[in-house]
């Protein structure tokens, strides 16, 4: 019974940003739960991570495309329909960074973080809302917000509104399709060893206060987050809706 809960046999997923990180360690964990997977990069196509798809006998495409593109979404879930002849789960997981001051954050920064973190999300979610209810099939969403969905953070305004506001629109598409059998949850992870927290993890004096915080006293690593992914992807999670599900090593309990 709880292989058959969190199996993903006959099941297609689309992982945004996946090239690195976060986004291939999902959809390797996808994959080895039984999902064909279309794996999106943003300029090369993600080779590597299709690849390790197919190592688990599992089919795998490779997209491309600027998720700050307003037409990159709606044709990414074309793609992967007709590339793999469904689409049962998505998870947006592309997203950008920028540090600094709020007062030295220029406009272009600011719209450079919307535009793929927020506006890219909320566009996918539509496009694959939009199939999903068309095909009567239910279906998954797994966004990924931040621990700054719940906290303020620091030199990173763009990043923190923009993860804020992903919170707020996971429980609200969540309320409009959870009656058409399709789940819209979050996954927050904490302080994960990826590209984007590279600058804290070379600064010994952020990185120890860091490390201080975390109850399980490490930072987390890409294989942390396969346990929640494969949750909220499966059958497993089918009264679940508008969570958000903080995998921090304990942060937000400290």
């Amino acid at each position: 019974m709880t292989r058959t809960l969190f199996s993903l046999d006959g099941r297609v997923a689309l992982v945004t940003g996946a090239s690195r990180g976060i986004g291939a360690g999902i959809a390797k964990a996808l994959a080895a739960a039984g999902a064909d997977v279309a794996v999106h990069g943003n300029a090369t196509p993600p080779q590597a991570t299709c690849e390790a798809v197919r190592r688990y006998g599992r089919k795998a495409v490779a997209l491309i495309g600027d998720m700050a593109e307003a037409g990159t979404p709606d044709r990414l879930v074309a793609e992967t329909v007709k590339a793999l002849g469904r689409l049962d789960i998505v998870v947006n997981n592309a997203g950008i960074i920028r540090r600094g001051p709020t007062v030295d954050t220029t406009d272009a920064d600011w719209h450079a973080v919307i535009d793929v973190n927020l506006n890219g999300v909320f566009r996918l979610c539509r496009a694959a809302g939009r199939h999903m209810i068309a095909a009567s099939q239910g279906g998954k969403i797994i966004n990924i917000a931040s621990l700054l969905s719940f906290q303020g953070g620091l030199n990173v305004p763009a990043y923190a509104a923009s993860k804020s506001a992903v919170a707020g629109l996971t429980r609200e598409m969540s309320n409009e399709w959870a009656g058409r059998g399709i789940n819209v949850n979050a996954i927050a992870p904490g302080y994960f060893r990826t590209d984007n927290t590279e600058a804290l993890q070379k600064d010994e004096t952020r990185n120890r206060q860091i490390l201080e915080r975390i109850p399980a006293g490490r930072w987390g690593e890409t294989s942390d987050i396969d346990g929640a992914a494969v949750f909220l992807a499966s059958r497993a999670s089918d009264y679940v809706n508008g969570q958000i599900l903080a995998v921090d090593g304990g942060w937000l309990g400290r």
